[in-house]
């Protein structure tokens, strides 16, 4: 089964799907939402009288210091939920658990990476108690070292505990947190804490990645260094930088900025009350790639985006107080924000962390974990999936996966064959999967069927979370018969939307709230079938799903160009069975410069250093000339074409060369 995306208004899906799997009755009976007309009256309810749905749901699923008075005010773009109402999300975490049974139950437990030399890996178990303290100790950190509400803090961390706990203590004192992956390059976070403003860093000497050190602190001091134009440091806001210790490589300390995180403990109380803010305070900052070379930071607030994490996580994943929960993303992403700190934290539910990766030491590591911790509900990704079955069936077999009774996906769309082995190999047929479809800039889950609910198809979202109003449109913004290819838009605003791009309302008007009016505009193509389930089948942009992670182009052909040998550089995505999306790059060089297997090595490895790992480009093709318009224009959709071996189509009339084309094809890969 394949699937093709073209211009949003005329793209076809040749992905078809029969098959339907019905909730199993045993399920139903004990789930949040024990039927398919139980959710059609609430959705109903919720997109026909809003206030009074989010009004009621806002009272009963948060604790408030003062209640809000006004449910939702509005003027296009810009959005503000429950006004009037101050509350604070580590204490809704944290605090409303430390008088009740959960008090004394495991919030996190912490897996680390194994050892190179075989030995487990550290383990680590945080009840909600243990955690809540953790959290105000180093809340009186930040404030010992100057951070005030409303101050903006990095957070670059490995995947341990104390991501967390920077988080929620950034929440509890009412800073603004920004987490960067901790796989982006030096240049990354430098440009992060330049937008920002941010007056802190939080980071550890080193994180294990496969047996190897990630040097973290290095890249944070060769960040702190990196200059402007005028020979200006980018970087000059920031006064502190608090160290973790987990590798013990050696680093370099900066007296009079550099902290060491276990020192700093020991000069502070656990008593920290928590900050009350208002309902639209900002929350965070999350860079995502934008379709220009600068990341877009996504902003946002408090007490909608709260509400949606923590009502998504409660019905889709049907969380219950017995749950093992693990979500496998990093924290560097909103996966990881919504759907490993703040929307189970706050439902009083036990998440797994674990630091490495899916196949260190052996293609069975998430299985052993599962095993090991009784996990009952896990949210991974396609690519990880379809990595999964190119390993094998014999690594999940190993092991008992029996405790295992909900499946999710996260990331891109996935493909039914993935689906299937998902839900036979590792649910053993019987867990239902919730393929969830949402966006950094949605804060929370839009469209996911609900397990005890939905009717499942492989390969589709289904239907709208409660609240949410999507619709398949044409380039001129009305609705597109069913089975027909669209751009999917979101017809009404939601509580834990973003509130805008940090420091540039323009742009995030342009981006968002131009294309389609009226709409916020999700980038994505989409249809939906006879029964109203929602395909997605890409980006119609050129932000890039690359292995879960969002790539902008604009970003990667900005760090080509920045290579003294390249003259010019235009990146597409191709279709990758294990990736999702694979990034091909056509490079035209300079004068004099010779087209050489080293050099195409050195420019993988140039991306990987100026934006991270992650954006590695797969394959580097050199050209004489790159397609372009008459006026200029590259033309991106032709590469496309070019990069996935597909014959040439569509109009060329405005082909200023035609022989590129011809020359590109040939090229070698």
């Amino acid at each position: 089964m394949s699937k093709s995306v073209g211009p949003a208004n005329n793209f076809e899906s040749l992905l078809k799907e029969t098959r339907v799997f019905k909730p199993a009755k045993e399920f139903a009976a004990k789930a949040h939402i024990k039927s398919f007309a139980q959710y059609q009256r609430m959705w109903t309810e919720s997109v026909k009288q809003p206030e009074k749905f989010w009004a009621k749901q806002a009272t009963q699923e948060l604790v408030w210091f003062k209640p809000f008075t006004k449910v939702f005010q509005w003027k296009e773009p810009n959005a503000k939920w429950f006004t009037g109402g101050k509350l604070n999300v580590s204490s809704n975490c944290l605090d409303r658990w430390l008088d009740t049974d959960l008090a004394n139950k495991a919030a996190l437990i912490w897996e680390g990476e194994p050892a190179t030399d075989g030995k487990p890996g550290e383990e680590r178990v945080l009840t909600f108690k243990q955690l809540h303290r953790e959290v105000c100790r180093f809340a009186n950190v930040l404030k010992r070292n100057g951070i005030q509400k409303g101050d903006r803090v990095i957070i670059y961390l490995p995947m341990v505990p104390e991501a967390a706990i920077a988080m929620l203590a950034c929440t509890r004192v009412g800073a603004v947190h920004s987490v960067i992956f901790g796989g982006f390059s030096a240049q990354s976070v430098a440009d992060r804490i330049q937008d920002s403003g941010a007056k802190m860093v939080i980071t550890a000497d080193g994180g294990y990645r496969r047996g190897a050190v990630v040097p973290l602190k290095k890249n944070v001091d060769e960040a702190l260094r990196i200059t402007d134009a005028k020979g200006v440091s980018l970087t000059q806001t920031i006064q502190k930088v608090v160290v973790l210790r987990r590798t013990w490589n050696e680093i370099h300390i900066e007296e009079g900025r550099d902290v060491w995180w276990h020192r700093e403990l020991e000069y502070v109380s656990s008593h920290c009350p928590a900050e009350k803010l208002d309902s639209e305070a900002p929350l965070f900052i999350l860079y995502t790639s934008g379709s220009t070379g600068k990341p877009k930071g996504i902003l946002h607030t408090t007490a909608g985006y709260l509400l949606g994490a923590k009502m998504t996580s409660k019905y889709v994943f049907d969380l219950r107080p017995e749950d093992v929960y693990w979500c496998t993303a990093d924290v560097g992403w909103v996966t990881g924000h919504s759907y490993i700190v703040y929307g189970p934290l706050a439902n009083g539910t036990t998440c797994v962390m674990y630091e490495g990766a899916p196949n260190w030491p052996e293609p069975d590591r998430f299985w052993r974990i599962i095993a090991k911790y009784g996990v009952t509900v896990l949210y991974t990704a396609p690519t990880a999936i379809r990595a999964f079955m190119k390993w094998g069936e014999e690594w999940p077999n190993k092991h008992d996966l029996s405790s295992l009774r909900v499946l999710g996906t996260v990331g891109e769309p996935i493909n039914p064959e993935a689906w299937m082995w998902y839900h036979r190999v590792i649910g053993g047929g019987r867990c239902p999967i919730v393929d969830t479809w949402w966006q950094t800039e949605t804060g929370s889950i839009m469209i996911t069927p609900l397990p005890g609910a939905t009717p499942l198809k492989p390969g589709t979202a289904t239907l709208p979370f409660f609240g949410i109003l999507p619709e398949v449109v044409d380039d001129a913004g009305k609705a597109v018969p069913r089975n027909t290819g669209g751009k999917l838009v979101i017809r009404k605003p939601w509580p834990s939307m973003l509130r805008g791009i940090w420091g540039d309302p323009e742009r995030f008007k342009a981006t968002y709230w131009s294309e389609v009016k009226g709409s916020y505009f999700t980038g994505d193509g989409c249809r939906q079938d006879k029964d109203g389930y929602f395909w997605i089948v890409g980006r119609i942009d050129d932000v890039l799903n690359v292995a879960g992670h969002r790539i902008g182009t604009a970003e990667v052909e900005s760090a080509l160009v920045s290579h003294p040998s390249v003259a010019e550089a235009a990146v597409v995505g191709r279709p990758d069975e294990l990736k999702g999306q694979a990034l091909v790059c056509f490079v035209t060089l300079k004068t004099g410069q010779a087209a050489t297997h080293e050099l195409k090595a050195e420019l993988r490895n140039h991306v990987g250093k100026e934006i991270g790992p992650v954006a590695k480009p797969d394959d580097v093709r050199f050209a004489d000339a790159l397609p372009k318009t008459r006026s200029g224009k590259i033309m991106r959709r032709l590469l496309k074409q070019v990069a996935s071996g597909m014959e040439i189509k569509g109009d060329t009339t405005t082909l200023e060369d035609l022989s590129v084309l011809a020359q590109l094809a040939t090229a070698e890969d």
